[in-house]
């Protein structure tokens, strides 16, 4: 088995009911820079010297791009037990995957020991959580070259949703971390769309063949351009202007 304590960092995010409030949880090995995107995100600032590990910390909804409340818990392998790590993956909504892109080693560590321990904690039965890659120090000579890495990563493991490169350093993507990371629970795709088919799932064209007879009032099997105009009007609360209705095009529904 790999090492644990070779440099990788993980985040694990957890939303929570109607209030919108959000856990992160991260695991700590030395090296790829995860504290550094915490302090950077939270002190809009680079800082040389961080602390292997910081306390929990809380950001508030009006400063996240979805108005949800964050809270973010760093865990560390040294101060912490591998028993809490799992408790907290089983637990996790999303997961980001911290590497250095100026690091082999920690990218290897992403396929051959990270996300297979990642999927062998997910809970039986369940979805598996949505995983964000997050390769920091990408302001280092040569890491423009390491998303070629990346590529047949994400192709192998459906369940990544996508991959940041990232700079504490140069704050380069700090922040489209987090967005990513709350936009991959509260906007799922996985319910809707099955990567490896390259389909929509069953209950997604369920749904949108539902939606369709819902606005096809004079039931012809077709949307006109009253019916499109009412189905904007109720979803976005405007009407489509002259030109959208003129080239909207009549849908033959599906069955």
């Amino acid at each position: 088995m790999p090492d644990p304590s070779a440099p990788l960092d993980l985040i694990i995010s957890k939303t929570g009911g109607a209030t919108k409030d959000w856990k992160d949880a991260l695991h700590l090995c030395a090296g790829v820079g995860k504290t550094s995107l915490i302090v950077s995100l939270l002190e809009d600032e680079f800082y040389e010297n961080v602390p292997a590990r910081i306390d929990h910390v809380m950001i508030p909804a009006d400063v996240t791009p979805e108005r949800v409340v964050t809270s973010i818990h760093d865990y560390c392998a040294r101060e912490q037990t591998k028993e809490e790590l799992v408790m907290e993956i089983k637990s996790a909504n999303v997961i980001c995957v911290v590497y250095s892109v100026a690091d082999q080693s920690s990218i290897e560590m992403v396929t051959s020991y990270w996300l297979p321990m990642i999927k062998q904690n997910t809970p039986e039965n369940s979805v598996m959580r949505p995983v964000i890659l997050v390769g920091n120090k990408s302001d280092q000579p040569g890491s423009s070259k390491q998303m070629e890495k990346i590529l047949p990563i994400m192709n192998e493991f459906d369940e990544i949703e996508t991959c940041v490169e990232c700079s504490a350093k140069t704050m380069k993507n700090i922040s489209e971390i987090f967005y990513y990371a709350q936009k991959a629970v509260i906007y799922p795709t996985h319910q809707l769309y099955v990567s490896e088919d390259r389909e929509l799932t069953r209950k997604c064209k369920k749904a949108l063949v539902r939606i369709f007879k819902l606005c096809d009032f004079d039931n012809d099997g077709l949307l006109n351009d009253y019916e499109l105009n009412q189905f904007q009007m109720f979803v976005f609360g405007v009407p489509l202007n002259a030109v959208a209705i003129s080239v909207s095009l009549l849908c033959e529904v599906v069955t």
